[in-house]
């Protein structure tokens, strides 16, 4: 497995990423904005207004880490976050596009000053650093480009090392039961859990992240039971509420 990124390297693909994202963003008509995005039971509009408050979170955990109270990560918790993606989401496309690109472009702002704060805590997480907010915040940037539209962002267009990332992060989505060995076409394989059933994952790395992360994977990823009378491997649920390894 490669090794973590360098914090200069790490913000350099989160920079990347975010200036992608508002491109894309750019190229949404209005009209698309109260249709479904590639996200099950989210509109366009609920997507791009995720992302505007993600950002404004996001740099305020980067602007307050370190402090002896760091700020929760959104105001009233998980049922203010939905509430407020809710209600931005009514407003005009225009003008969510415009809130939508300025709060990257404001996250995009503080970026540079978190590598000297690396290992400072933040609130995003019991235990979190700012370390991994930066990772966190590539996993939402990236993989909600690829929710806002599947065909123009299909996970094969993330970078190697944020699939290399995923195979990680995810491994918080396997069983305490199951052992998964993924085996990426012309790399190592990268084994998930020790549990008592096990299973061979073969596929692309990006199409193995992608699976992982409940997102459509361009080509197949066959999975292979070593275990008699095995099902296909089930995954938990995205660990919302637990700290991702980086």
């Amino acid at each position: 497995m490669t090794q973590l990124l360098a914090p200069a390297a790490l913000i350099s693909q989160v920079t990347t990423s975010l200036d992608e994202l508002r491109e894309q963003l750019r190229g949404v008509p209005f009209e698309k904005y109260a249709a479904p995005s590639s996200l099950p039971g989210w509109s366009t509009a609920q997507l791009i207004a995720h992302l505007a408050s993600l950002a404004k979170a996001a740099r305020r955990q980067f602007e307050h880490a370190g402090e002896e109270t760091a700020p929760e990560m959104y105001d009233g918790g998980a049922v203010g976050r939905m509430e407020a993606i809710n209600m931005t989401a009514l407003m005009r496309p225009e003008a969510l596009a415009e809130l939508a690109d300025t709060a990257l472009a404001e996250l995009r702002e503080v970026l540079p000053s978190a590598e000297s704060k690396w290992e400072q805590p933040v609130g995003y997480r019991p235990g979190a650093k700012v370390a991994d907010m930066m990772y966190a915040t590539w996993r939402e940037m990236l993989i909600h480009a690829t929710d806002l539209d599947e065909f123009v962002r299909p996970a094969s267009t993330w970078p190697a090392e944020f699939s290399e990332h995923l195979l990680r992060a995810l491994a918080a989505r396997v069983p305490a039961e199951d052992r998964l060995v993924l085996q990426p076409h012309g790399k190592p394989p990268v084994v998930l859990g020790d549990g008592g059933r096990s299973w061979v994952l073969s596929g692309t790395e990006f199409d193995l992240a992608a699976w992982l992360a409940g997102r459509p994977a361009a080509g197949p990823v066959q999975a292979t039971a070593v275990a008699d009378g095995a099902e296909y491997p089930q995954l938990l649920p995205w660990p919302s509420d637990r700290l991702m390894s980086r």
